[in-house]
């Protein structure tokens, strides 16, 4: 299996989201170069079968392959790392419990409790030693960072033992402040800015989700220092294609 060095990098990160369960759209984006790419479980209709073609797919073209999950749960954490996952990022995680209850059931035991099995990612129990070893300091846990009370317990989220690093949730941050969709709001702001502040001070590895296609954004991502960036996701980056497209020949 692949090192995963997601939060090694000496730059940013750069993966994308998956929502459309078309292997050829997995393939495409893996060919175009990112660093990593996340399936969506959470907010699309990919299926646990689905998941695991995405999941070989990603690998076979030496991308690292993440599952955002539907849930902080410890079943579908152990399905998904099963199927080849080398790593998950976690919706939702407002403390330190959360954080140690995703981490857990990652990795085996003494480290977690996730159950033993023998599935593709240990290559059908023909190198089962190899994955326990593997899974022993490889596995990605990335905490979502997506609501106030988070916020409020960052430190104790991201220095939980197998915390990776943590993603900003912008669009679920803001809802959960009253303020859905208003990034410019200066109380949203605030919060980014308690967030990248505390993250500076704990050394703490993590990013943001960049939902719209646009590379101004992503760039200043990079400036501001994130080392783990989503950029938009698939539906995104084809309806805005399209949508230029026929504003750019109706404006003629």
């Amino acid at each position: 299996m692949l090192k995963v060095d997601i939060f090694e990098h000496s730059s940013a990160a750069i993966g994308s989201w998956i929502t459309l369960a078309n292997p050829a759209i997995a393939e495409i984006m893996a060919n175009a170069g990112f660093d990593w790419l996340a399936i969506d479980l959470e907010h699309s209709v990919i299926t646990i079968r689905e998941a695991e073609e995405l999941i070989r797919i990603i690998q076979l073209s030496n991308v690292i392959p993440l599952v955002r999950l539907t849930s902080n749960d410890p079943h579908l954490i152990k399905r998904v790392m099963d199927a080849g996952a080398h790593g998950v990022i976690v919706p939702m995680v407002n403390n330190a419990d959360d954080a140690a209850k995703a981490v857990q059931a990652v990795k085996y035991a003494p480290q977690g409790n996730r159950g033993v099995g023998l599935a593709r990612a240990q290559k059908y129990g023909a190198d089962f030693k190899g994955y326990f070893s593997w899974a022993e300091t490889q596995p990605v846990v990335v905490a979502q960072i997506e609501h106030f009370e988070a916020v409020e317990n960052f430190e104790s989220i991201v220095t939980t033992p197998g915390i990776s690093g943590f993603m900003i949730g912008p669009y679920d941050l803001s809802s959960s402040m009253g303020i859905p969709g208003d990034f410019e709001h200066p109380d949203f702001k605030k919060s980014i800015d308690a967030i990248n502040y505390q993250a500076e001070k704990l050394g703490a590895k993590g990013g943001i989700h960049i939902i719209e296609p646009n590379v101004e954004e992503l760039a200043d991502a990079v400036n501001k220092g994130y080392s783990f960036i989503a950029y938009s996701l698939d539906v995104r980056m084809l309806d805005v294609s399209c949508r230029n497209a026929l504003e750019g020949v109706m404006r003629k």
